[in-house]
């Protein structure tokens, strides 16, 4: 891979890291919200029924957050390979073949080509 297209791929795991970084801390928020209160306005018991909808926000809340860490473990993993291993960054792990620009420009985070992710989402 060549010096330009590293850079161009450092500069967009940066800016997804910032991004997801914006949205743990928004998602870290909402579950706490979630968890923390529930909008009501008394101390009395709720309806099970709305006890049910809050357990489900909080669970949506927590898998956000969730997610976000994970793509954000992802991302930083990339940057470490950039960094260390220029040299193999943009190899697909299976086949040791280029990863396409078009590819890492959508997913900068990937470790694999195409061919292997389809493979792997298909079982």
């Amino acid at each position: 891979m060549k010096e330009a297209q590293l850079k161009q791929v450092e500069k967009r795991l940066l800016e997804e890291r910032a991004s997801t970084e914006r949205a743990l801390q928004h998602s870290d928020e909402t579950a706490h919200t979630a968890t923390e209160e529930d909008g009501d306005l008394t101390s009395y018991t709720q309806h099970p029924a709305d006890e049910g909808t809050d357990t489900i926000e909080q669970e949506k809340a927590l898998l956000l957050l969730s997610a976000e860490a994970q793509r954000l473990a992802l991302i930083d993993e990339a940057l470490r390979r950039l960094y260390k291993e220029p040299d193999t960054f943009g190899r697909c792990v299976q086949c040791g073949n280029e990863i396409s620009m078009e590819r890492l420009d959508l997913v900068p985070w990937t470790t694999l080509c195409r061919d292997h992710q389809a493979q792997q989402e298909n079982g």
